[in-house]
């Protein structure tokens, strides 16, 4: 076999997979806008739409992650704003603030990426509220308490958008770098 065979077949497998996962999404659609669903049906409809979307964004970050890996990865680059991509969707656990700076970037994965990082850092810090501190391309996130720090750091294979981002912002050319509390990235 050859060596970038198994980045190959992942990004085959998450290809493969997002045609039934389509199809379990565009039903649990289609049945929650339908009406006469008692509370519970319209619960349980709810939950199968929102793993689905939930699944599709793994199959995204694997599917990423096997590309970077087999070199395949073609990022489509767009201008964006720093600050912008740091507060991504909204987030109750998280913060942005400071000035941000125009670049060109691959701009969905890169925002996915900033936001897996920050969810990671409340989540397995845990902590209520985690702030990304731009400053240009100069972002910084805290609190990274040390039990989120090797999460967060990617040195721990408990969180796969940690990994995943780490993976695209230096397959971009930039940096992600933990001091302290503090991680720095570099866009």
């Amino acid at each position: 076999m050859a060596e970038d065979s198994f980045p190959r077949l992942v990004s085959l497998a998450c290809h493969d997979l997002r045609t039934p996962l389509a199809t379990i999404y565009g039903f649990a659609r289609t049945l929650t806008r339908m009406e006469g669903h008692d509370e519970r049906t319209a619960r349980f409809l709810g939950m199968i739409e929102e793993a689905a979307e939930q699944l599709t964004g793994l199959l995204d970050e694997l599917g990423t992650r096997a590309r970077i890996e087999g070199g395949r990865w073609e990022p489509v680059l767009r201008e964006a704003d720093t600050l912008e991509l740091a507060r991504g969707d909204e987030d109750e656990r998280v913060a942005a603030e400071g000035t941000g700076e125009t670049i060109e970037t691959e701009v969905e994965s890169v925002q996915r990426g900033l936001r897996a990082l920050a969810v990671a850092a409340a989540r397995f810090g845990p902590a209520e509220r985690v702030t990304w501190r731009v400053s240009g391309r100069e972002l910084e996130l805290s609190p990274v308490t040390s039990e989120a720090a090797p999460v967060v750091a990617g040195e721990s294979m408990r969180d796969l958008g940690s990994l995943v981002a780490r993976s695209v912002i230096e397959e971009l050319g930039g940096s992600v770098e933990l001091t302290g509390e503090t991680l720095r990235v570099r866009l």
